[in-house]
């Protein structure tokens, strides 16, 4: 068996998302799908799980081969809070558990990614403070946050990683530049594991997304 490079998507999908947003993110997901299942490395070793958080946090499916993965229609209830906290809190468990560090038989599995796509601040801000050491104790490749719209807070998504992306809107064509991207990052990650520390792995983003500094 191939060492697996497993892939966190993390998507807001409160009440604010809810209409053309959260439509737009279902097109850009089934797209980022496709694209990574064109390139024969990643068909090999990627390894995809999707949380979603509003309210309620959920797992629409857990890490599970490329290959394999059906991402169901997300829907997002009318309104409601953006429990981010708890959604790294079920992020961190799952990691925990799922990914295989090395031993003397195995080689273990390579340093995880993961994506976080919100369109406001974290509802639970003392949880979401509390983990975010716990996140960065799990030892990510890379952490990539997007904030979309708005009305989306980026300070917040600055404490949990250094890489962050702005969306001035929250229209189809965003969030597909957003996603393409996402795949492109996921096919460099997968094509430069083992070889860099992933610091370079990430192709530059298209000009709907911004850098936040």
């Amino acid at each position: 068996m191939s060492r697996r490079l497993p892939v966190y998507l993390l998507i807001d999908t409160s009440g604010s998302m809810n209409g053309e947003s959260i439509s737009s993110v279902n097109v850009g997901l089934q797209a980022m799908l496709q694209a990574l299942r064109q390139d024969p490395h990643a068909l090999v070793t990627v390894y995809l799980s999707l949380i979603t958080f509003d309210a309620e946090i959920k797992e629409i499916f857990p890490l599970t081969a490329l290959e394999d993965v059906q991402i169901p229609d997300i829907t997002c209830p009318r309104s409601g809070p953006t429990h981010m906290g708890a959604a790294l809190e079920m992020l961190v468990e799952r990691v925990e558990k799922d990914v295989k560090h090395a031993n003397k038989k195995h080689k273990g599995d390579w340093r995880a990614l993961m994506f976080l796509m919100t369109d406001g601040a974290p509802s639970d801000v003392q949880l979401y403070n509390q983990m975010i050491p716990k996140v960065k104790s799990v030892n990510f490749s890379k952490i990539i946050a997007c904030a979309a719209g708005p009305k989306s807070k980026e300070e917040y998504l600055k404490k949990l990683t250094e890489t962050v992306v702005s969306l001035d809107t929250t229209d189809s064509s965003s969030f597909s530049a957003f996603f393409k991207w996402v795949s492109g990052s996921v096919t460099a990650g997968s094509a430069s594991a083992g070889l860099t520390s992933g610091k370079d792995a990430l192709p530059p983003p298209p000009d709907e997304l911004k850098i936040v500094v």
